[in-house]
């Protein structure tokens, strides 16, 4: 009878400690959990800490450990079941997607929302060949933390060999200004004088302080994004 006694409360321990793991997860933010799926990286998390627990610990009797690898296995794929026939209940065990870039704009309250900064959405794009904002259409943060990014179809590179074209110059932007502040090390790179820029940003009506993100490319191409810019955003849901 004691056994079964430790297997009910493995059972009940599993039960009440995952909604907490996934509420204290889901409070954290999209970050921590990675590339994974939020119950998936907590799923691995939990393995990991019962097995490592058996393993360190040799007090720890086998049976009620390999029960609650075997209660973790099924709840798993309960959760996941539970999450395709029903999507209200999978939009309960993870993130939303969320649009941070549209139409060439960051979407400064979104990023705050996510605690993401502009830099790590900056270097996102870089991960996927983009150097300018002004090429993306839409950028979406997905709910394991990946960066969907659709390209301006006029900005979708077409090879100058297939054109029998000489290459070109490569297409990058330069932050100068981020959060109302003048990037100086950028403005040095790109030859731009803080009068020029506040000029051109005077020809648009814009003060610096007002801008989130400011972008120059080679071309002299300048592109603002306004704090809180009212921006119709694409509905998406997971």
């Amino acid at each position: 009878m004691e056994i079964w006694k430790d297997l009910g409360i493995v059972a009940l321990r599993i039960a009440t400690l995952f909604p907490l793991l996934l509420c204290v997860t889901l409070f954290m933010g999209r970050r921590s959990v990675g590339k994974l799926p939020v119950f998936d990286f907590l799923i691995i998390l939990a393995l990991g800490s019962v097995v490592g627990a058996d393993i360190a610990n040799p007090q720890i009797k086998h049976l009620p450990t390999a029960f609650a690898i075997v209660m973790i296995g099924l709840l798993q794929k309960l959760v996941a079941a539970l999450s395709i026939r029903y999507r209200t209940f999978g939009r309960w065990t993870t993130f939303e997607p969320v649009v941070v870039i549209q139409d060439g704009k960051i979407m400064e309250e979104n990023l705050r929302k996510q605690k993401y900064s502009v830099d790590t959405i900056l270097q996102m794009l870089r991960e996927k060949d983009i150097f300018n904002i002004s090429a993306v259409t839409l950028a979406v943060l997905e709910s394991n933390g990946r960066l969907s990014v659709l390209k301006n179809p006029s900005k979708t590179p077409v090879t100058p060999e297939l054109l029998q074209l000489p290459p070109g110059e490569p297409d990058v932007a330069y932050p100068v200004i981020l959060e109302g502040k003048f990037e100086q090390e950028a403005m040095a790179k790109l030859h731009v004088q803080q009068d020029w820029l506040a000029n051109r940003l005077q020809e648009q009506g814009v003060f610096p302080e007002d801008v989130f993100l400011a972008t120059l490319d080679g071309k002299r191409k300048l592109t603002i994004t306004r704090y809180q810019e009212n921006i119709e955003l694409s509905p998406l849901r997971h």
